[in-house]
């Protein structure tokens, strides 16, 4: 795969993946694929489970207009706050000339960046680090532990972090999720789950008193070990946030779409 063919692929995977992992939080949550525009939205409290994104492919300056207008209404029409994902790769020059003005005029704000990543590169050893041993996820207490990593790492209070986790019986049974641990304390995570052929990785966080020490690559690496081993793919996916992007590279992902995380002004 090459160029536009692996930015659909991501945006695909992305609209995949939340659709399980939405409805696996709210049942009720509104899941819907509109003509340019994919809503995944739990409506709770972890920003990162309330979603939408455009779909179009080759969105021209008009088109890319009318789908921020749609998608900011949908936005502001909820409960909690969220974020639209939007795939530079999918407009055309024009509109990526004209992004910024328009998704001001939208009422949207430019939240964070990050960058679409592919590759087929399982199976992966079993990682081995001289600090760390690895957990799969397997209790209530080991998911509160994973939720806590996350918000500490993106910057969200303790409870919305556990709001998006906590009940969960498909991230102790059907995602290979893993914590890495310090000394018995977890400090890092990450986690694979299949999608439509792929193994796609899901949610990887340090805690911030422990970045810079390899924990993250390394827990990544357990994920999509023991992913690729319990479902034999040799395809893996991600979104990588600006701060991970070049951990995923020395694992064997390529970069493809930049990825444009914009939140509601109201």
């Amino acid at each position: 795969m090459t160029g536009l063919t692996e930015s659909i692929e991501s945006m695909e995977q992305l609209a995949t993946v939340w659709r399980a992992l939405v409805l696996d939080r709210e049942p009720r949550a509104d899941v819907r694929d509109l003509p340019g525009v994919a809503v995944r939205w739990a409506d709770c409290r972890f920003a990162f489970w309330n979603c939408v994104t455009l779909t179009d492919v080759g969105a021209d300056a008009v088109l890319l207009e009318r789908r921020l207008t749609q998608a900011a209404d949908i936005m502001r029409a909820k409960k909690h706050p969220g974020f639209l994902w939007l795939f530079e790769d999918l407009l055309d020059g024009g509109a990526r000339a004209g992004l910024a003005e328009a998704a001001e005029r939208a009422g949207l704000q430019h939240a964070f960046a990050g960058t679409g990543m592919a590759g087929n590169l399982l199976p992966v050893p079993d990682p081995v680090h001289p600090d760390l041993t690895f957990a799969r996820v397997s209790t209530d207490e080991q998911l509160r532990a994973y939720a806590d990593l996350n918000a500490r790492a993106y910057g969200f209070p303790l409870e919305d972090g556990r709001d998006g986790l906590l009940g969960s019986a498909l991230w102790k049974t059907g995602v290979h999720a893993y914590l890495g641990l310090r000394d018995g304390v977890p400090v890092t995570c990450a986690a694979t789950l299949e999608a439509e052929g792929r193994l796609f990785v899901v949610l990887v966080a340090t805690d911030p008193a422990w970045e810079r020490r390899g924990y993250g690559e390394a827990v990544t690496r357990k994920a999509l070990h023991e992913g690729g081993r319990a479902t034999g793919l040799t395809r893996a996916t991600l979104h990588a946030t600006a701060a991970g992007a070049p951990v995923y590279p020395r694992i064997g992902f390529e970069p493809n779409s930049p990825v444009h995380f914009y939140g509601s002004k109201s």
